[in-house]
């Protein structure tokens, strides 16, 4: 599961999908597996990690054995998705998972560098985490040199946002109350 994820010598194509284990990245796994058998492709979950604090905080302090941690944790992360996406059973495409350290954008484009790859990418985080952080799709669109193709947020995380934000409107407001809210969520 180690490596950068480029294939030497190797001409077949690939599809790349950006994993965080979000909603959104295994909606982006599903999709992905559909392409690869549309084209005939080999599957390439990435995950992409940093050391706690970044890389510059690592270089501050570094400490060996947390860096193995975290590595290892990514693995595990990345282990638990394709569990979650895929149930415990193959996929039905040859699947070569990558973990890489590295900021997940530029990582992401490290992996899937030949312009015959195709890089799927699923919605992930809220708007205030979308608002915080740099915007992986919107990275990989504009430097990829390969097709992107980015997944729609599944309806599920559209439902749980309308929900979650109800609740925080009823806690602000309690005569408004989250019943009459939740039931306007349902229909």
């Amino acid at each position: 599961m180690h490596g950068n994820g480029r294939h030497e010598g190797g001409t077949a194509p690939r599809v790349v999908v950006g994993v965080s284990g979000s909603l959104g990245s295994l909606a982006a796994l599903h999709r992905g597996v559909a392409e690869a058998r549309e084209r005939g492709a080999a599957l390439v979950p990435v995950l992409a990690w940093e050391p706690p604090g970044g890389e510059h905080g690592y270089r501050r302090s570094p400490c060996p054995p947390l860096l193995a941690a975290v590595r290892e944790a990514a693995e595990q992360r990345l282990r638990d998705a394709l569990d979650a996406a895929f149930g415990g059973t193959d996929p039905g495409v040859p699947l070569h998972p990558v973990v890489i350290r590295g900021e997940a954008g530029p990582a992401l484009l490290h992996v899937a560098d030949r312009p015959d790859d195709l890089l799927v990418l699923g919605r992930s985080g809220g708007p205030l985490r979308r608002r915080l952080r740099r915007s992986v799709p919107g990275h990989c669109a504009r430097k990829a040199g390969c097709p992107v193709l980015t997944v729609p947020v599944p309806e599920l995380l559209h439902d749980l946002h309308r929900l979650e934000s109800a609740h925080r409107r009823a806690r602000r407001h309690p005569s408004a109350g989250p019943a009459r809210e939740a039931l306007a969520v349902k229909r």
